[in-house]
């Protein structure tokens, strides 16, 4: 029986480099998201992807799985997901035509599954709740532990041949067309703060925190330890505005804004958690920072430190390590290799060593098995993990929610692309989050690591806090 879904079409639109000017038309459309390569300014990044209206959403709660609009699908957060995308294929989303597949080879996003997985959804997929047994009961943002729509059509960016293309149905097009063309709301170019950024704990406070993990790995119970702290301001106005400058401050090639009523996530990432592409896998672990120098002189000073730093390059191997355990776990045996080990990146506010670790995935294995295996990324948690995750549970005052989570995507194909979310806000109500975090050694330095902490977000918060508006802002 013929198959008489809509089909599939891609459509040239009018390149530009910044994907801003697109989204801003669509960023107060329902589920609307862009997951952000930070062009022209950022190094590195190549795809923009934009959608909104998903055809469902999935939203992961209270140990809940739930999906709108209803459909059975597993308990199991990362089962019920690979559900939606199989229930998909054959019933939801368009007819993908061979000769469509074809010409779409290179870009990442034909349909497909598009949102966050929170760093507490592990405690839904394999509990780790420690020390007392009891559940978690520390305050946090209130979004859910994941959300992820489900997109019928997209608007993908390709940098590198500078071409805008629209993935739709032609109804979709239409209505696409139709969105672009709404004027822009008034609101949309407000933002302001209304309260200074505060962190929940001191300086003391974190002293103690940092001797307490030094105890920990004295005591043998782990390797290293990612120990972060949050903080915490009001605001008003637009979210996507504050999104914008945090953009202009620092570019990133894992950015990301998705918004879903008074909930936003404004995420600049620097760090690849997952990628999968036509099996081949690749992760990308950032462990070792200093921050940017005032002068060109400083700043080879800073980067020169950090490439011979001993204990930095032995902290961004450790991860290496967990990180190849976690994909031998789902990878064809003999195929997990690691072709940059402690490679210098250079960002806006940081530079950082960056290890590249790839694989194949095994036959059977879907990418999602691959997500399940290794969430959350383990430049974020510590070595062994496990254990790591308990101790950060301890002596974090608040949950991470979606920090330290992932955004991304599940193509349709079998392709994936995943962040570590860090230099990530999350909105929530009137409030605004940060975190900074850093990864403690047996021979880490206490004030060196706090102040670690802090320039991984100062930029951001500066950008938050300036009462100058940019250009941007009056777009």
């Amino acid at each position: 029986m013929a198959d008489t879904r809509p089909r599939l079409e891609i459509t040239d639109f009018p390149y530009t480099p910044d994907p801003a000017s697109l989204f801003e038309r669509l960023q107060r459309r329902p589920g609307a998201v862009l997951l952000d390569s930070g062009r022209p300014n950022a190094p590195g990044g190549l795809f923009d992807i934009i959608s909104s209206d998903p055809l469902a959403m999935l939203s992961v709660d209270d140990g809940l799985t739930r999906c709108e609009p209803p459909m059975p699908l597993p308990a199991e957060p990362f089962e019920a997901q690979q559900a939606l995308l199989d229930h998909a294929e054959t019933e939801l989303l368009p007819l993908l035509t061979k000769a469509v597949a074809a010409e779409a080879k290179a870009l990442p996003f034909l349909g497909g599954l598009l949102g966050y997985w929170g760093y507490s959804l592990m405690n839904s997929h394999e509990p780790t709740h420690s020390t007392t047994g009891q559940s978690d009961q520390r305050p946090g943002p209130s979004l859910p532990a994941a959300r992820l729509g489900l997109y019928d059509w997209a608007l993908i960016q390709n940098h590198d041949t500078q071409r805008t293309l629209l993935v739709a149905t032609a109804a979709r097009r239409e209505q696409v067309i139709d969105w672009l063309k709404e004027p822009a709301k008034p609101d949309s170019a407000y933002f302001t703060l209304t309260s200074e950024f505060v962190g929940d704990i001191d300086r003391a406070s974190y002293g103690r925190r940092f001797q307490r993990v030094i105890d920990y790995i004295h005591a043998g119970d782990c390797y290293q330890i990612n120990l972060a702290q949050r903080f915490t301001a009001k605001f008003q106005g637009s979210t996507w505005q504050a999104y914008r400058r945090l953009r202009l401050a620092t570019p990133t090639p894992y950015g990301g804004y998705l918004a879903w009523a008074d909930q936003a996530i404004l995420s600049l990432s620097p760090e690849r958690f997952i990628g999968v592409a036509d099996g081949q896998v690749a992760t990308r672990p950032i462990k070792g920072t200093r921050p940017r120098g005032r002068t060109a002189d400083e700043d080879l000073c800073l980067a020169t430190e950090l490439q011979q730093s001993a204990k930095d390059r032995a902290e961004n191997i450790m991860i290496v390590d967990l990180l190849r355990n976690d994909l031998g776990r789902v990878c064809r045996p003999g195929s997990v290799a690691v072709p940059q080990l402690c490679g210098l990146e250079s960002y806006a506010n940081v530079h950082h060593l960056v290890s590249i670790v790839r694989g194949e995935l095994a036959a059977g294995a879907t990418p999602l098995d691959l997500l399940a295996a290794a969430f959350p990324g383990g430049s974020i948690t510590g070595a062994p993990k496990h254990r790591a995750m308990q101790i950060i549970d301890e002596l974090e005052p608040c949950q991470r929610s979606v920090y330290c989570g992932s955004l991304g995507y599940v193509d349709r194909r079998g392709r994936l692309d995943s962040s570590i979310a860090i230099r990530t806000v999350i909105a929530d109500g009137d409030t605004l989050h940060i975190w900074g975090g850093g990864g403690l050694v047996a021979d880490s330095d206490e004030e060196a690591e706090y102040q670690e902490t802090l320039a991984k977000i100062e930029r951001l918060m500066q950008a938050l806090t300036s009462q100058v508006h940019d250009e941007n802002d009056s777009q």
